[in-house]
Formats: C-alpha cells, structure tokens, sequence
C-alpha cells in the first residue's frame, strides 16, 4: 500500500496520514539490554486459550478487528489453541488498557486491539495508564473514514452540512466514536477548515458502532462519523447517505456507491484510522517473538489477504519495533493535533 507521510498543517490545509516512525520505543517485556524480537530463544505459542479484548462494545471497529483475527488465525490453522474474543467497553478504549496493564502483566496469552482512537483516549481522558507500557505487536490495518446522514436527510453534500455547521453549530448533531478518537478528530479538522470553531461543534461519544447507528437511524443524530466498513451496510440497504470519506481517494462505501472524498467536497483534510495489537507488559521475549512470528504467518496467509479485501481494510503491517516505533509516534503526532484543535487540555 503506498503511504502518505504528514501531519503538517499549513493555512486551511490539514493533511493527516501514516508518518514515517523516527524514534523506536522500546518494547516492554524485551530485556534490559534492549534485545528484539530475535532475542529469548524459542518457545511454542500458544500453550492454551488465546483471549483477545476488543476494548469497546460490539459492533465497533475494534470489535469488528478482533472477530477478523479470531477467524483468520483458526480458519487458517496458524492456532493450535481456541482465541476467544470479549469486549471491555469505556473511555475511547483506556478501561481495557488499564485491565491489560495492571491484571494481565506477564500474560502473553491475553491480547488487546489497539490503535489511533486510544491514542486519543488517553489524552482526552488523562489516563493514567499510557499505550507505551504495553508491549507492541504489530500495526494491522489502515482504514478511510466516511461521513454519513439518514436517507431522509435534506443534506445531500458534505458542503451544505459543513455550511450549516459554520452559520448554525448547535444546529448539528455529531456522533461517532469515543471521545478524542478519530471520528472527533475528523469533525475537528472539518469544522476548522470550514472556517468554524471546532470546540463548538456538537459531538456525543458512543462506545461502539451499533450505538451510533441506531441514533443516526432514530434522528437523534444529524451526521456520523465512522470507518467505512462500519456503515457499508446500511449504506448498501439505502438507510444511509455518504457524504464523503476521508482519504486520498473516493472508495466503494457499500454496494457500488462511491463516495467522493473530503478534498473533492471543498476542504482540504485527509485522515485515515489505523489498528494494530499489542499485549500486556512483562512478557519473556522468546514470547514476544513468537507472537511476532504468529502475526507475520497471520499477515501473509490468504485468510488474512481475504479479510482486507472482504472489511476493504488497506494493508498497513508492520510488527516488532517497526511497530514500536510507529505508535510512539502517533502518541507524540496525535497529542499534538489534539491540542491543537482544541480537544486536549
């Protein structure tokens, strides 16, 4: 997948995408002497039940991610063992961070889904369990945002939304995904390339997608704001309208519709979600590496390649501390966009 380095702002223009890591964090749970994921020796993985948190209610993208895990690692026998999934909703993803850290450390079989939005969640939360005590896996996925309304909406362009947004911000109901994440972040970086006040706009968090849907559909919401995979069916069954999506290129948002992007609309913003893994600190590193390995099998098996295709999820892998050090910094990245359209203190 080609990708876009960034982050710059210059004038109204505001271009978010992957950046290229400069400085590598070193993982928890390597030894003291800063060994890899080559260092340990080797060890068999898993021993027993693989249990994997998607950190936020069902139907959300981290749900969505680990259920996709689950069936490619079992369908395509890279597992021994069961992997089951369950969910620990709450705080843009930070509860299911602080259970990782402070009840799993040192268990290598208990692994979280992670990404940009907690990323957010920590700052916008003032966590005080931070993603750098974790121990990095890999980065999985990269994804366009999309932006939708009710079918009977009277908005038909993403300009007469942000119009109405800039004359009228209470006018508009905003929802999508936890505080701070990337859906926040995006109405942000709209609302101030539409020559609005980002703090003004008007944003209801929800823990996971299925929330967020059944408001858009009950009228409770006027726009949302979420992966595109995540609305690709209800705008496949006419339910919903795409305004647009937030990456380079207009994409399929579900059953031939192809949405135009942000730029194509009039504003100059580009933002993509990303997703990886990671496990509890104070792992031994012959685990590390094994789980490293596991995931690189994962990444090249064709359950795998078929997922991204079937979720239209683009290929954004990288493990070990290529990994490492690409989170450490999207913290020090998004920290600073938070701040600066007004969502971290």
């Amino acid at each position: 997948m080609r990708q876009r380095q960034g982050g710059a702002t210059v004038g109204r223009r505001t271009v978010l995408a992957a950046c290229v890591p400069l400085l590598v964090l070193a993982a928890a749970g390597c030894s003291k002497d800063g060994a890899g994921a080559g260092s340990g020796g080797t060890v068999k993985y898993p021993t027993r039940t693989v249990h994997l948190m998607a950190p936020a209610a069902p139907g959300g993208g981290w749900d969505v991610t680990a259920r996709t895990l689950q069936k490619a690692l079992t369908d395509g026998k890279l597992v021994d063992e069961s992997v089951e999934v369950y969910n620990v909703p709450g705080a843009a993803g930070t509860l299911g961070l602080s259970q990782l850290v402070t009840k799993n450390r040192g268990d290598a079989h208990q692994l979280m889904v992670t990404g940009l939005v907690m990323i957010g969640g920590v700052v916008t939360n003032k966590s005080p369990v931070k993603l750098d005590q974790v121990t990095p896996l890999a980065t999985l996925t990269s994804e366009q945002e999309v932006i939708v309304v009710p079918a009977s909406s009277k908005y038909t362009t993403l300009k007469q939304l942000m119009d109405d947004a800039k004359a009228n911000p209470s006018s508009i109901n905003w929802g999508g995904g936890s505080a701070g994440g990337t859906d926040q972040i995006l109405v942000g970086l709209l609302a101030k390339a539409a020559g609005a006040d980002p703090k003004a706009m008007k944003y209801v968090a929800y823990s996971g997608g299925g929330e967020s849907k059944a408001a858009l559909l009950s009228g409770d919401l006027t726009a949302a704001v979420s992966g595109a995979s995540e609305y690709a069916d209800l705008v496949a069954s006419g339910k919903v309208r795409a305004l647009a999506v937030s990456g380079a290129a207009g994409i399929d948002v579900g059953a031939g519709t192809l949405a135009p992007t942000i730029k194509q609309s009039g504003y100059d913003v580009e933002l993509l979600n990303w997703r990886g893994l990671v496990a509890p600190p104070g792992i031994k590193p012959a685990e590390r590496t094994a789980l490293i390995k596991l995931l690189d099998d994962l990444h090249a098996s064709a359950q795998w390649k078929h997922a991204l295709t079937a979720q239209k999820w683009d290929d954004f892998y990288r493990s070990g501390d290529a990994a490492a050090a690409y989170f450490s910094s999207e913290s020090a990245r998004i920290t600073a966009v938070l701040t600066e359209i007004g969502l971290a203190g």
